[in-house]
């Protein structure tokens, strides 16, 4: 069972799991994010940035909640360059310490088993996850995240002015121009921000735009020319080499 809501800040989303009892493994599309996530097997973890599907195996019953951070968000969370967990997942300790992350771990515990009594609205509450535990959690992982953004000022605005306009569909070197910057530093701010440079989070993004058109009902011949591929081939080709399937696949998933 997989539940998500806006997490009320900085345009992330909160979201949660449950594995069955035979869990199979699920295919996490790339997105240019970085989660922050709470497992009850595993503990705390950070999931980078991938370049491709990234194919997650749950233990039986295992439950998860995690905060998914937008592009460029994450680095201001995590003080870490995006590119550094690029295709990555590794324990929260090995970026905080295990210090901070035990505490953190601690209270995210203890939410576990039933959301504390008087904790604030909005954030997981808002996003409705299902259940006391999860909302709990997800409040936990709200909370730390807000936190340290408001300790390093926030995120770096121009993440969310990059990725919007390539979002939109806008080129590269328009978007470059859009933000002001030449080249060579819109290449090296996408790989501080994102984990990978603009084209890349182009295509990723290009590809998301495409399946959300398909799973509204847009042909797949319709979706390929309002998002920017050069046919329907092309856009089969750029689906399988980012998420490793063909999109039929993905929408009869």
């Amino acid at each position: 069972m997989y539940r998500e809501g806006p997490a009320g800040v900085a345009g992330a989303v909160l979201w949660s799991s449950s594995a069955p009892a035979q869990p199979r493994p699920v295919r996490v599309l790339p997105d240019g994010c970085l989660d922050l996530l709470w497992s009850s097997r595993a503990g705390l973890l950070v999931a980078g940035p991938d370049r491709t599907a990234y194919l997650n195996q749950s233990a039986p019953a295992e439950d998860w909640v995690g905060l998914r951070l937008p592009p460029g968000v994450g680095p201001a969370v995590f003080g870490i360059p995006a590119v550094e967990l690029r295709d990555r997942r590794v324990p929260l300790a090995d970026l905080w310490g295990a210090r901070a992350t035990r505490a953190l771990a601690d209270r995210a515990a203890d939410a576990a088993v039933s959301r504390p009594a008087g904790s604030p609205p909005g954030g997981a509450a808002a996003a409705g996850l299902g259940t006391p535990g999860a909302d709990g959690v997800g409040a936990v992982l709200v909370a730390e995240a807000v936190r340290r953004l408001r300790a390093c000022g926030g995120p770096d605005p121009l993440g969310r002015r990059v990725s919007a306009a390539l979002a939109a569909g806008a080129t590269v070197a328009e978007t470059a121009a859009r933000v002001g910057l030449d080249a060579r530093s819109l290449l090296r701010h996408s790989r501080h921000l994102y984990g990978y440079g603009p084209k890349t989070l182009a295509r990723i993004l290009r590809m998301r735009r495409a399946l959300a058109l398909a799973r509204s009902g847009v042909s797949l011949a319709e979706v390929a020319t309002r998002a920017g591929y050069a046919d329907q081939a092309h856009l089969t080709r750029e689906v399988r080499a980012l998420a490793g399937v063909a999109p039929t696949a993905l929408l009869t998933d």
